[in-house]
């Protein structure tokens, strides 16, 4: 990498870290028991069929193992789940240990129970771009919970809830 590509990229960081997205926690389990972490690059592609994807980056420790599993199960977090976000995104420890609340679907995949709002699909397709991996998730059912009042939000480092006072129009 060149200078100037280093240049860019940093450009390129600094734009997206004021972007801000929602957060979500992606788990799966490939066998050797659940895997998780946290992710802002959750977007919708398609309701007919429903189609859903996101980035893993090759860093992660995680992604290889939620690649390789099939399955996944993505959970939409509200303002008031900061706590389970951090702890999905830091690396070295047993992210489903205690207190994290988990049980299993009828299917076998890992499924947050304090979280209202999840979708659980079948890794359809992926493209390795850069150091990361776009995954598109065909969506077989979507988790009882209600919408969340608030979703969590990311932007710039900083975690924030979106509710009825950001309506700017």
């Amino acid at each position: 990498m060149t200078e100037c590509d280093d240049a860019l990229a940093d450009r390129f960081a600094a734009a997206f870290r004021t972007h801000p997205a929602g957060v979500a926690i992606i788990t799966a389990d490939d066998g050797a028991g659940p895997a998780g972490l946290t992710a802002t690059s959750v977007i919708s592609l398609s309701a007919r069929p429903a189609l859903l994807a996101f980035s893993l980056s090759a860093r992660s420790s995680a992604a290889p193992r939620i690649e390789a599993a099939g399955n996944v199960v993505v959970h939409l977090l509200d303002a008031g789940q900061v706590d389970l976000a951090k702890r999905f995104a830091t690396g070295g420890i047993d992210r489903f240990a205690p207190p994290c609340r988990w049980h299993r679907l009828p299917t076998g995949e890992p499924v947050l129970s304090s979280v209202g709002t999840w979708l659980r699909g079948r890794i359809a397709d992926g493209l390795t771009a850069g150091g990361s991996t776009l995954v598109v998730v065909e969506v077989e059912e979507v988790g009882p919970g209600a919408a969340a009042d608030a979703p969590l939000v990311y932007r710039d480092r900083t975690w924030y809830a979106l509710d009825e006072r950001a309506v700017t129009a």
